[in-house]
């Protein structure tokens, strides 16, 4: 039987709608419609049309240690990750992948690689500065590759099994933010601001899972936390262990009966934090530009932050995951 082409997701905008052509496991030509691009992102309709190319991208005649690094990953690797990883993790996932190890290293066979030579690549990203996230990752993806490729029987050994992060990846200096800093964060917002920020400072909770809040999901002193936002789209939380109760005090809980006074919204499953038309979530990225940003930015100016927040710089204060996502401080104020 002839091997077939790796067919890539490829889609195009044709009378207002997202076309795509394929063969099928036959060898025929197909095309498929994946949605109207006034309401399909195109990201979107090559996931679908990824959906379909999978199975037909993984079959296989015969297994064989010489089969390259790239057409494994692409057709047997990745279609099958897919059904487990989320829609984010997609995204990174692949992209990382792509960038560091499929480009530079597609053409070669999987029976090619070494354990020092694949250790090797670990201690240049390393040296080339990359974060230890990253490196962690990378060695996690090569170690679930060739795991693979020896559980489907292209290898008799995983040549990555020992694989370890180098000791010289660079860990981020994380900064927290002390009880002086928070107070200053807090008394320059208004009151929907100040509910977000508790809900990250305080509560620990990140943006995503903030702003796919429901009335119903409010109970008295804590949040039933279900779904999440991810661009656009109503999905479930992180992790699996992202499905939690999350507790906030009194001082959070008065801002909070305080704001869904003002909201229009009143059914269990009305949006805590509506657009202007109530029909729809808030999206992070407006709130954060429209009504966090102006308001830090003046005390950044005027040398409020410089005085009382020593060791924070002014860019720390502009960044979107400190002020929305608040990874440094979700745990140093959690007990607020």
């Amino acid at each position: 039987m002839r091997g077939r082409r790796f067919q890539k997701p490829r889609v195009i905008n044709k009378k207002g709608y997202w076309i795509a052509q394929y063969r099928d496991l036959e060898g025929r030509k197909r095309k498929v419609s994946l949605g109207p691009v006034s309401k399909t992102k195109k990201f979107d309709a090559e996931t679908k049309l990824s959906q379909i190319l999978d199975p037909i991208n993984a079959i296989q005649v015969c297994p064989s240690a010489a089969v390259g690094f790239a057409e494994f990953v692409k057709r047997i690797y990745l279609p099958f990750y897919r059904r487990k990883w989320k829609g984010s993790t997609v995204g990174s996932n692949e992209n990382r992948l792509s960038f560091h190890l499929v480009n530079p290293f597609g053409e070669r066979a999987l029976s090619s690689f070494t354990r020092d030579e694949l250790q090797g690549i670990l201690d240049e990203k390393a040296s080339a500065g990359l974060s230890y996230s990253v490196v962690a990752h990378l060695r996690w993806d090569l170690r679930q590759i060739f795991h693979m490729a020896v559980t489907e029987a292209y290898l008799l050994h995983s040549p990555a099994e020992l694989l370890f992060i180098p000791r010289n990846a660079p860990r981020p200096d994380v900064a927290s933010m002390t009880f002086e800093q928070v107070r200053l964060f807090f008394s320059v917002l208004e009151l929907r601001e100040r509910v977000i920020g508790g809900l990250a400072v305080l509560g620990g909770m990140r943006p995503g899972e903030i702003f796919a809040l429901r009335r119903s999901g409010l109970e008295n002193r804590y949040i039933n936390i279900t779904q999440r936002i991810y661009r656009g789209k109503v999905d479930t939380p992180k992790t699996f262990n992202s499905r939690r109760w999350a507790a906030f005090g009194t001082g959070l809980s008065s801002w909070i009966r305080e704001w869904l006074e003002m909201i229009p919204g009143v059914g269990p499953e009305a949006w805590v934090f509506p657009s202007e038309r109530a029909t729809t979530p808030l999206l992070k990225d407006n709130c954060w530009r429209r009504n966090f940003l102006p308001r830090l930015q003046k005390v950044v100016f005027s040398g409020q932050i410089s005085r009382s927040c020593a060791g924070l710089t002014p860019a720390s204060w502009m960044s979107w995951g400190l002020i929305l996502k608040f990874g440094p401080i979700r745990w140093a104020t959690a007990s607020m």
